[in-house]
């Protein structure tokens, strides 16, 4: 088991990585001081996983929701279910949840955590690839709403994070790919020698090969544990993490939640931003290829729905929390391994991008 840990001060919490790491009770039960916990999971989670947690909380009182599984979930509506379960099982403020499942569930609890009687811990349990690499850590918390993701939330910080990578096992070959976007994201944004690695190893990674798992879910980890460490409420450095994601949340909102899944989104938004980069003429042609290569290899859609018009995509991105007093500002790449801080963008530079992106082979 590797152990990480998250640098916050008093609020520094570790990530614990490795198989079967949710069969450790002890483990669990060590960031756990409530004798009230709440486990949150959906449809699809609960009859792989739900009983090797609740075989940690014996002896605790508990209660369990388990909702629909998918995007469109992220919600507040499922967030009022589980104020309600909380609320009739008179849970205190000296409550705990658990998230376990992917990302959607993970920022739920996180946003119904930080809401309940104005904040009671929780701890995340991610079971998806790009929740154990990305999402389950920092401590970003929100529901969707209609007009706009992730619009509505907090940043709040859980006890730990259980990645257990045998979980990985049962995950359908879409999600995983899904991953990995936010994998190679890594690289790009700031880790030029782990972008190489992928580039060669990404066949293991497709093949689940569980020590270039690990390494990958690791070296994610370190990565996004140093950005948040550095700027948690994504006053600087953070926004780099979200290259590609101005882009790709305009695909979610605009397609409908749950059509593009996350990740699948944001490899679009990547190769959108890297043709941007190129036009400003920090990328050359052939790095543009190079990023667009490694997403087609991890089976990943690198062309924009033909669906969204020029106008309607800029009219989802300027709902994004990057933009300053109307001005659309974006993650870009200066190269292969150093991301941008948003930046405002030539308008017709992005038209471009926008109408006339044809995925660079």
């Amino acid at each position: 088991m590797k152990t990480l840990t998250v640098s916050l001060g008093e609020r520094s919490y570790p990530i614990y990585i490795g198989s079967r790491v949710l069969e450790s009770g002890e483990l669990l039960s060590r960031h756990l001081s409530s004798s009230q916990v709440m486990v949150v999971t959906n449809e699809t989670v609960a009859p792989l996983y739900l009983d090797r947690v609740r075989q940690s909380l014996d002896g605790k009182q508990t209660a369990e929701v388990v909702l629909p599984d998918g995007e469109s979930y992220k919600s507040i509506e499922s967030a009022m279910v589980i104020f309600d379960e909380l609320l009739v099982r008179k849970f205190s403020r000296d409550a705990s949840l658990i998230a376990l499942g992917g990302g959607v569930i993970g920022d739920l609890v996180g946003f119904a955590a930080a809401c309940y009687q104005r904040g009671v811990p929780f701890i995340q349990i991610p079971t998806t690839l790009l929740a154990q690499v990305d999402s389950s850590v920092g401590g970003k918390t929100a529901v969707n709403h209609p007009r706009g993701k992730n619009m509505i939330g907090a940043f709040y910080q859980p006890q730990c994070v259980l990645a257990d990578t045998s979980t990985l096992d049962t995950l359908a070959d879409r999600e995983f790919s899904a991953g990995l976007a936010e994998v190679i994201k890594y690289g790009l944004i700031r880790d030029f020698e782990f972008f190489v690695w992928l580039e060669a190893n990404l066949e293991m990674l497709l093949g689940r090969d569980a020590d270039a798992l690990t390494y990958a879910i690791e070296r994610s980890c370190i990565n996004k544990a140093e950005v948040v460490a550095e700027d948690e409420r994504e006053s600087g450095v953070r926004a780099t993490l979200n290259l590609g994601h101005t882009f790709g949340h305009a695909i979610e909102t605009g397609m409908g939640y749950g059509s593009y899944l996350h990740g699948e989104a944001v490899a679009i938004g990547i190769c959108q931003a890297a043709d941007l980069s190129r036009r400003l003429g920090w990328l050359d042609t052939d790095s543009v290829e190079r990023i667009i290569s490694l997403l087609r290899r991890a089976r990943l859609p690198v062309m924009p729905p033909a669906d969204l018009d020029v106008d309607r995509y800029l009219d989802l991105m300027a709902v994004d929390k990057k933009n300053v007093a109307g001005k659309l500002r974006l993650i870009l790449l200066e190269k292969i391994g150093r991301a941008t801080l948003p930046m405002a963008v030539d308008l017709e530079l992005l038209r471009a991008t926008l109408s006339e992106y044809d995925g660079r082979g």
